[in-house]
């Protein structure tokens, strides 16, 4: 696979890992700690065990195949997902496509925490709702929304979130029980560090 403006490493197709057990607490589980809960983050959270989690990370972190997860919007910037296998400098790189530009513009990393430019929740959520059947990619808005949401830096959002928030989870496979509380936990977390400034333009802008 090849994506214009991105030249680091042997790139494949990974949406089909979405629908494997294992995936989402690979993803989404290390956001989970807000260093402030005595509840310690579990698979379980997301519907998987640790048997799922670990032989699924044996695929996703694989030096020889970076998986690569497309995000393309109908009508606007869409986003890709990659996981940067590099031995010794692993990390998930976070990609802007736009309309009319043949390259992706990356503008985010994830090592432990998000380094670059983020987006604000409404941006994720227009992303998230806006699939593009013509072309390659996660079509499913839950999942769309999920794989997007690292790059939340707002530290105030909608009252809707958790719910919105919570719904993805629960389509993703995490407990209807517990959906919510894992909600609340992926939020605490990515607004705490939050560091969105409403000055700054937005990627999505183009800029």
């Amino acid at each position: 696979m090849l994506i214009e403006g991105y030249d680091d490493g042997p790139l494949v197709a990974g949406e089909s890992l979405l629908a494997r057990s294992g995936f989402w607490s690979n993803y989404l589980l290390a956001m989970c700690s807000d260093g402030s809960s005595a509840a310690h983050p579990v698979p379980e959270w997301f519907g998987d065990d640790g048997a799922d989690n670990d032989a699924l990370s044996e695929v996703l972190f694989d030096p020889e195949r970076w998986p690569v997860f497309r995000v393309p919007a109908a009508d606007g910037p869409g986003a890709v997902v990659i996981y940067r296998n590099l031995v010794g400098d692993y990390g998930i790189d976070y990609l802007l496509t736009h309309p009319g530009r043949s390259y992706a513009q990356q503008i985010a990393s994830w090592e432990g925490d998000l380094s670059g430019t983020g987006l604000t929740w409404h941006e994720l959520v227009r992303i998230a709702d806006t699939p593009s059947p013509a072309a390659e990619g996660v079509e499913d808005t839950a999942a769309r929304l999920l794989l997007v949401l690292p790059l939340l830096t707002e530290p105030d959002v909608p009252e809707e979130a958790p719910a919105r928030l919570s719904a993805a989870l629960a389509s993703a496979g995490a407990p209807q029980d517990t959906a919510s509380n894992t909600a609340e936990h992926l939020l605490t977390r990515l607004t705490k560090r939050s560091r969105h400034d409403p000055t700054w333009g937005s990627p999505l802008s183009g800029s």
